[in-house]
């Protein structure tokens, strides 16, 4: 059995592990890269195999980062399965449509403006390559054991995190290796804590947070602080967050919040399309999360839905004091960077980051306290109050990390730690190596490994 890295190495996007075992070839999720233009230009290279000898895709869950590629993998030659729970896969349905739209649309604005060096700028994929791809897909139940062929069998377990979240256990040639995804937190608000893991021969970790602690602090009280304090003063709070997971969390504080009068009663928005379809499948699969029927109905209803270019734009020429949320998290694009350009001048506002701002994007340069922020080929100026809210994350943070791992009967002949930044990968690993004492490496991008021998072959 060979495992070779091929994304989520030095970074958390662009999660790809290519796995092959009696004459097989299986890609265990098949993400973007994003953040700094060095990784962005990794998603226009040829894959470093050929797409049409893959046998199967196992996805862990939806978000683009791991999930982004796959319309471009079949517009590529991929004809195989693409097998993930039943949750991704309506999520997928959601987000890789949108994940084209923001491709073409930015591609037909370059072209428009005249900004691109390319002439003329494309998308990397289109909505009719996503509408191939999703021909793809199999839906597999949580813990139903699934062989492909005879050869690799694997199954997929509850991560938390988001719904449809898994972690992937798999088997072949006698051993057994385990993906963990993105893992969610024990006692976050909304998601169940992660499944235990079984007994595995390799581990694949993630490190998203695997250098430091999520504060012990009320999320909602964190929240209700930042918002009363600008709405208060007057200003619009714009959310950027991601559509699947962090909206659906915000809802449902936010709900809370003006149930009690902890924040002023003013008009909030959901700005993205692709969130108000997620939240609605909150209902569909009640059984994958902590919410009764009643909270989802409170969530659902706490916010005015914007679903047209018009009512976004309508927005930015409002007054008064508003909560605007608005796709995407990182702020990369879609509908939330034109908020950017019309609120970032005015102190009175407040641009509240809901979760982890990778480095390289625009996100990550404003939470790092950046004076101006280059938009569509312009440079706006850092007026508004910008905060990141601690006590949102539905990543489990390093100790968490841990704790699941210490479920497994026992060590693991290797750890390989990923999906994370530099620090944070090397941090976990020192964790993992000297308080679990188990053998651990932090791989680069497209090394190999034979898992037989547990040699590193390149």
């Amino acid at each position: 059995m060979q495992l070779q890295f091929l994304g989520a190495t030095g970074t958390v996007t662009g999660s790809r592990y290519l796995l092959q075992a009696l004459g097989r070839k299986v890609l265990i999720d098949c993400g973007l890269f994003q953040g700094y233009k060095q990784l962005r230009l990794r998603n226009w290279a040829a894959p470093s195999f050929d797409p049409s000898s893959l046998d199967a895709v196992i996805l862990t869950h939806a978000h683009i980062d791991h999930s982004g590629y796959l319309p471009a993998l079949v517009r590529r030659g991929f004809r195989g399965p693409i097998y993930c729970s039943p949750g991704t896969l309506e999520l997928c349905r959601i987000l890789l449509p949108d994940s084209a739209h923001l491709q073409e649309e930015e591609a037909r604005y370059a072209n428009r403006h005249g900004f691109s060096k390319h002439k003329p700028a494309l998308p990397l994929y289109t909505l009719e390559d996503v509408q191939a791809c999703m021909k793809h897909f199999r839906p597999v139940e949580f813990d139903q054991a699934l062989t492909l062929e005879g050869a690799i069998r694997f199954k997929l377990r509850p991560a938390g995190h988001l719904l449809g979240a898994a972690f992937v256990r798999v088997e072949a040639e006698g051993l057994s290796i385990t993906f963990s995804g993105d893992l969610g937190r024990p006692d976050e608000a909304v998601m169940h804590a992660p499944a235990v893991p079984e007994q595995t021969d390799y581990l694949v970790t993630e490190s998203t947070y695997g250098d430091r602690q999520h504060p012990s602090i009320d999320p909602e009280a964190e929240l209700a602080d930042w918002l009363a304090k600008a709405l208060t003063r007057g200003g619009t709070v714009v959310v950027p967050a991601f559509a699947v997971g962090r909206t659906q969390a915000l809802l449902v504080h936010i709900a809370r919040l003006k149930q009690r009068g902890a924040i002023p009663d003013v008009p909030v928005y959901i700005d993205s399309p692709m969130a108000i379809d997620a939240t609605a499948l909150y209902m569909r699969f009640r059984a994958e999360h902590r919410l009764g029927e009643a909270e989802w109905r409170a969530m659902s209803g706490a916010a005015r839905l914007v679903t047209t270019p018009e009512a976004s734009k309508d927005l930015d020429r409002r007054a008064g004091p508003a909560i605007i949320i608005s796709a995407s998290g990182m702020a990369t694009g879609g509908r939330v960077v034109h908020h950017l350009k019309a609120f970032l001048g005015d102190a009175r506002n407040l641009i509240l980051f809901g979760g982890y701002q990778s480095p390289g994007t625009r996100g990550g340069a404003l939470v790092r306290g950046v004076d101006s922020v280059r938009i569509h080929s312009q440079d706006f100026a850092v007026k508004a109050e910008i905060a990141q809210l601690e006590a949102f994350s539905s990543h489990a943070d390093a100790d968490e990390l841990l704790a699941w791992m210490r479920q497994l009967p026992r060590a693991p002949r290797h750890t390989f730690v990923t999906h994370g930044e530099p620090s944070a990968s090397d941090a976990l690993r020192f964790r993992i190596e000297h308080e679990l004492d188990w053998p651990v490496t932090v791989p680069e991008h497209r090394d190999l490994y034979d898992l037989s021998t547990g040699e590193l072959r390149g």
